[in-house]
This record gives structure tokens, sequence and C-alpha cells, in this order.
């Protein structure tokens, strides 16, 4: 009777400490604070596993989106357009399609012509990593690994997004969450 008592407080213990850490990164993005983004590989839809780590030297968008969300199609377009403008300047964004299957994943980035690198999350874990409360939600990466600031949900303009996104890439300290 002993043993069954043990492990239910042994997954609970486990479940607490994962949404601790979610919990972490949304609390310390409030304090003013940037935690280093989590050092985790996630598959390609083309090409080998992006490992986020590999990603330093490089301010970074890290978007979160998903084929089934309304939202992200606005947003696709936008990111699209972000990534155009900034890639001479050494951005990169990283779409991460969570909690989707890969073929609807596919055709949204089909449909919506993305160029940007797109990597899959399919049971949300790494987002759950970050913090993430739904989908869209971006977050922004300096170039020395740190995640400065997140715009959640879609309602943020276009010249936001591009305030943002040259505050990341010029090195200015702080990105402007929303």
């Amino acid at each position: 009777m002993l043993l069954p008592v043990l492990i239910v407080l042994g997954l609970l213990a486990v479940a607490l400490g994962r949404h601790q850490q979610t919990l972490a990164v949304g609390a310390a993005l409030a304090r003013g604070e940037t935690p280093p983004v989590p050092a985790v590989s996630l598959p390609a839809f083309d090409g080998p596993p992006v490992s986020l780590a590999g990603l330093q030297g490089h301010p970074v968008v890290v978007n979160f989106w998903a084929s089934w969300c309304i939202p992200c199609r606005d947003e696709a377009p936008l990111l699209e357009e972000v990534w155009r403008a900034y890639r001479s300047q050494g951005l990169i964004v990283l779409g991460v399609d969570t909690q989707d299957l890969e073929a609807p994943g596919r055709a949204f980035i089909t449909r919506y012509h993305l160029m940007y690198a797109n990597v899959r999350d399919p049971d949300g874990s790494v987002g759950r990593l970050f913090g993430t409360t739904g989908v869209p939600e971006t977050f922004f990466v300096s170039s020395d690994g740190r995640i400065l600031g997140k715009f959640p949900g879609v309602e943020v303009g276009r010249a936001a997004w591009h305030d943002a996104v040259s505050g990341l890439v010029s090195g200015r300290a702080h990105v402007p969450s929303a």
C-alpha cells in the first residue's frame, strides 16, 4: 500500500517542478529579469533538428503557433515581413508549431509562404518550458541567449513589432513586452 502512495507523490513532485519552471520564465520577465532560453533541440519540418543553444550569436524571435489557431493566421504574414526586413542584420525567426499534427503544420507553412525556419513541438513541452499561455505567443531572445521580452497573442500592431525587433537586433538591453 505504501508503494502506490510513493509513486503518486513522486509524480506530483515532478509535475510541480515542471509547473514551477514554467512559472519561472513568466515571473522572471515580470520582474524585469532576462532568463536564459531553455536548452532544447526541436525537430525541423525539413532538415536536422534545431538546437536553441546553437542559435546563440544571433538575435532570435521565437514564435509559438499552431495551424488550428485563428490569430496565428493573421500573425504569420507579419512574422514573414519582420524576418525579411531584419534578416540581413542577423535576425533569426524560429516558428514553433506546438500541439499540432505535422501535416496541418506543413500546410500552414505552405499556405502563408513562410520562408523562416519552423520546427515542431507536438506535445507542447517546449512551450511549457517557455511559459507559454496559449498561441500565438512570441519571445525575443538576445544574441547571448537571454529572453528579453514577449508578445502574448496577436493584438500587437505592426509598429510595435518593428520597434521590438529593431531593439533586439541593435542589442538594446530590453525589448518591451506587450
